[in-house]
């Protein structure tokens, strides 16, 4: 198996964060975004993260950044303290690697050391892989919100995983 590590970003990690992000929107799948967004416009949200609290991990296989998961505070509110949003991107050449899987485990595993008790993620209805991946770990669908994006054309849905951590599932 090849060699794969998970560590906090630096900013230095910043444009090939962006790049792997961009690498989505064409896709329609995994972003709102409609159009490529710049580095300079991603460094408030990227100096917005803390690996003691909100982190941002990136994953590499062979010395190659292959994605990146994030931790967002959810509606920027303070009683939602313990609760964060997760993004997970995999760069296309390392689509179903299982990458999103080690991600998404390491995730789980951490939140309670980060003060988290819910972690929510917002993902299109049509992206199929995305919505298979959080519900093997036992997020389930909180929330469905009909035809709120409209991509080229198309109103789409989305749909809000949730999964309470360290509680059994079912």
């Amino acid at each position: 198996m090849a060699a794969m590590i998970i560590r906090h970003a630096t900013e230095t990690d910043l444009p090939t964060i962006v790049a792997i992000y961009n690498a989505a929107i064409p896709s329609r799948m995994a972003t709102a975004d409609l159009q490529p967004v710049s580095v300079e416009s991603r460094l408030a949200w990227f100096r917005g993260r803390s690996p003691s609290q909100r982190p941002l991990w990136i994953i590499e296989v062979e010395g190659v950044t292959a994605g990146w998961l994030s931790f967002q505070s959810f509606y920027g509110r303070p009683a939602y303290h313990a609760t964060a949003e997760i993004s997970i991107y995999i760069a296309p050449a390392f689509h179903r690697r299982g990458l999103g899987r080690q991600l998404l485990r390491q995730a789980i595993h951490h939140s309670p050391n980060l003060g988290l008790k819910t972690l929510v993620s917002f993902i299109f209805a049509h992206n199929d892989p995305s919505l298979q991946l959080f519900a093997t770990f036992g997020f389930q669908p909180w929330g469905h919100l009909p035809k709120i994006a409209e991509l080229d054309g198309v109103e789409r849905d989305l749909i809000i995983m949730g999964l309470r951590v360290g509680e059994p599932v079912g």
